[in-house]
């Protein structure tokens, strides 16, 4: 029993007095000092402009303390195996719980993930056909495509003392389930050798046909033609067996060239790693043309892509082999495992089916457990990261969201309301960054940073309730009720695209035009085949731009100036007006700090502890060597200029002696698309999915394809910025561009020309045209979800 007080009251433990999470003094990133306290066991919701600071504190600085904290809780020796985080910039960080976070990055693409991996249920999977499937074929790893089938033997000697040993015969075998001939990929590459090389030529001809291969380049046809391993006067065509091994496979070996060690290495990795490894997308437009005419992927032959051995398929329950139950609906997957009776394996059984029901809970449905990871999108794979929580008995978590509305229809956001709900209602603490109003709506506290983005943003603007909020004067308080209005007028088509009969994923059969010239928007619930329609049934021949989320790959160096090709204009300005070589302006080449490389900073590893990053004592973190900072442009040094912001920037090479129009177009691009407020030199690895995704659409807008095909281009974007892109799309299609937009925002669908509607559910419920016309149209309609719910906003 708890003590009473004079006046009868029970007094409060001092257990129960940590209530708050308490933040003092944030500085991470673009955060200013900030300081906030934040209700535990409650759902928060984090708004502001995009770039104000909102992930830098809930995942840089709480969700990144408590980790690293929980990871301090291991030995020195498992910590060794742990990624090392260093401590958050944070004067006080108290009050914290666990953290789980759930946040918008992909799933590995790694073409042997799938949603079945990913999730467990392939797991649960494999053990049940090990335990039930006709005929028996092995353990669990009979059916993993991940495990290939191995067969040794051999012997060894057992030393055992005073000159007696023994000889010891042991055979090893192991069953997988993989696919030799793709090794558990489903699809095979072919690398078309045609587009590498003339084989009628030798080396000491010019043979070569890739793009920036020179005969006379010392790195790539040199070291060929002068390794010892070939005859370069030798037409290829006329090499011996060992000599076109060593050609196009031989293993990296050292060798020698004027002097020089080298690598040599077989053109097919050779090729696979200059190409293929990296982002197509970033590639120069006639490499990247190079790299889709040399390779093509096809369907595995023999597993006809389900990964799987002909073995691990022969093994049945019923008439269903394990590659025919991944490749089921998930949601008709959960009623084949609800059908299965046996008592043997009832807890696999009752786990298996908690998993699927969850699936179908959280929306996903309509997915298969054999779909590849890589395949999802933000939205679905922020979800499937979810499943393994739903059911988790934990309390007192704190859980950590970062936009799950994302590539939901309003219809699906609901849905998504109430498992945030339910999760603060089990009593755990809900931290959501998000920008939607429907979420925003049901918050029991709000924290809006801002005012503005970058280092116009990083401070706390407002703390308190959604009507506080609402009532309040912040540009999120302002713009919370905004409502697009339906277009008074709406574009003339000037022709159109006739997709005939398409069925990829599940369309079914599909006949639509989707009309040239004006504003597109193609919607549907989540699952419904959108994406399958707009980017996998386009017909051939069409010039499509199509700008979607996907990753960028590139590593710290990596960075918006480099990836746009902004600095090439810039290097080539600072060269010319100081009579020097641009490449000395570069981190990543001559330029480059000699102490740091041109990193600007010095990583020193500390095994399990965090290393250590620190600023480069040579250059000061500036990345340069101090000669190349003498030469001047406009009066600024090179890593001035890297500092800038893409506004500050778009200023100084707009005019006066510091001019450069290549460099200002890309600029403007940048701040047409919203992301002013990022630095020329901020690395990639830093931005969301939406910045992702915003960069490469001013990358392609001077692209000269008539058709432009943009993947929900309003994620991660704030209210008030979505009327600025409803501007950019405005002006691309003005300028003579069709404009598709797959997209649930219904301001974007409001502002539309032309809607396609698709459903009337997800998954194999779907796959049909519901509604085909204007918004004006639809609304008045009401016969589908979308239109139910655009007239909703709309007000009509």
């Amino acid at each position: 029993m708890a003590k009473r007080t004079d006046t009868g009251s029970p007094e409060r433990h001092a257990a129960d007095s940590h209530d708050m999470i308490r933040v003092h003094g944030a500085r991470v990133n673009n955060l200013k000092d900030v300081s906030i306290e934040i209700p535990k066991r409650r759902l928060t919701v984090f708004t502001g402009v995009s770039g104000s600071g909102k992930s830098s504190l809930v995942f840089g600085t709480i969700a990144a303390e408590s980790q690293r904290l929980i990871n301090e809780t291991y030995s020195a020796f498992v910590q060794g195996f742990m990624p090392s985080l260093a401590r958050p910039e944070v004067d006080v960080l108290d009050g914290l719980t666990t953290v789980i976070t759930v946040d918008q990055q992909r799933l590995g693409a790694d073409p042997r993930s799938t949603v079945g991996t990913a999730t467990d249920a392939n797991a649960m999977l494999r053990i049940l056909f090990s335990r039930l499937g006709k005929p028996y074929i092995g353990s669990p790893q009979a059916f993993s495509f991940n495990v290939a089938s191995v067969q040794a033997s051999g012997a060894f000697k057992v030393d055992r003392g005073a000159d007696r040993t023994r000889t010891v015969k042991r055979t090893f075998s192991r069953t997988g389930g993989m696919c030799t001939h793709c090794e558990g990929r489903g699809t095979v590459s072919d690398i078309d050798l045609s587009q590498l090389y003339d084989d009628t030529k030798s080396l000491s001809e010019g043979a070569f046909t890739i793009p920036g291969w020179k005969s006379d380049s010392f790195w790539t046809v040199r070291v060929y033609a002068e390794s010892g391993f070939l005859d370069p006067d030798k037409p290829i065509r006329e090499f011996t067996k060992k000599e076109m091994r060593d050609f196009l496979h031989r293993e990296p070996t050292k060798v020698k060239v004027e002097g020089v060690n080298l690598t040599y290495e077989g053109l097919i990795p050779k090729i696979q790693k200059s190409f293929l490894s990296k982002d197509k997308e970033a590639l120069q437009p006639h490499i990247r043309e190079f790299v889709e005419r040399a390779v093509t992927f096809t369907t595995c032959p023999e597993c006809e892509g389900t990964r799987l051995s002909e073995e691990a398929r022969s093994s049945k329950i019923g008439k269903l082999s394990i590659a025919d139950v991944c490749a089921l609906q998930i949601s008709d997957l959960a009623e084949w495992v609800r059908g299965l009776d046996d008592p043997s394996v009832a807890p696999l059984l009752a786990a298996l089916q908690q998993t699927l029901d969850s699936f179908v809970e959280i929306g996903l449905g309509y997915l298969s457990l054999d779909r590849p990871s890589g395949t999802l999108s933000g939205g679905e794979a922020q979800r499937v990261k979810m499943i393994r929580h739903l059911g988790s008995s934990l309390t007192d978590v704190t859980y950590v969201f970062d936009e799950p509305t994302i590539g939901l229809h309003p219809h699906d956001i609901q849905r998504m309301n109430d498992l945030l709900l339910r999760l603060r209602d089990k009593g755990n603490t809900v931290l959501v960054v998000e920008h939607k109003p429907q979420t925003i709506a049901i918050a029991d506290h709000v924290v809006d940073l801002g005012p503005g983005a970058g280092p116009g943003g990083g401070a706390v603007c407002f703390e308190g309730t959604v009507e506080g909020l609402r009532a309040g004067d912040t540009v999120t308080g302002r713009h919370l009720d905004d409502r697009a209005a339906l277009k008074e007028s709406v574009r003339e088509p000037a022709g159109a695209l006739r997709i005939r009969g398409a069925s990829a994923h599940n369309l079914q059969g599909v006949d639509v035009d989707i009309p040239l010239g004006v504003l597109t928007v193609v919607t549907g619930v989540a699952g419904s085949g959108k994406s399958s329609l707009v980017h996998g049934s386009m017909p051939e021949g069409t010039e499509v731009v199509a700008v979607d989320q996907s990753a960028i790959r590139g590593s710290r160096r990596s960075n918006p100036a480099t990836y746009t090709g902004l600095l090439d204009p810039i290097r080539k300005a600072f060269a010319k007006a100081n009579g020097v070589k641009p490449a000395l302006f570069s981190p990543n080449s001559e330029g480059a700090c000699p102490a740091c490389n041109g990193a600007g900073v010095i990583y020193t590893d500390l095994a399990m502890m965090a290393g250590v990053a620190t600023p480069c004592e040579e250059c000061g973190g500036k990345r340069f060597q101090s000669s190349v900072l003498d030469h001047l442009f406009g009066g600024r040094d090179i890593s001035e200029v890297l500092a800038m912001s893409v506004a500050e920037a778009e200023e100084f090479f707009a005019e006066g002696e510091a001019r450069i129009p290549a460099a200002h177009r890309i600029l403007e691009r940048l701040v047409d698309v919203g992301l002013g407020y990022l630095g020329l030199g901020q690395p990639l690895t830093t931005l969301s999915g939406g910045e992702r995704q915003r960069l490469r659409l001013a990358t392609h807008m001077a692209d000269k394809g008539g058709v432009y095909v943009l993947d929900e281009p309003t994620t991660g974007l704030h209210l008030a910025d979505v009327e600025q892109l409803l501007g950019l799309l405005d002006r691309l299609v003005d300028s003579g561009k069709s404009v598709i937009v797959v997209e649930h925002h219904q301001a974007v669908m409001a502002h539309a020309d032309w809607i396609i509607d698709l459903g009337p559910g997800a998954g194999h419920d779907g796959g049909r045209i519901v509604f085909e016309g204007t918004p004006a149209e639809l609304v008045a309609a009401r016969s589908t979800l979308t239109g139910e719910h655009l007239a909703q906003y709309v007000g009509a």
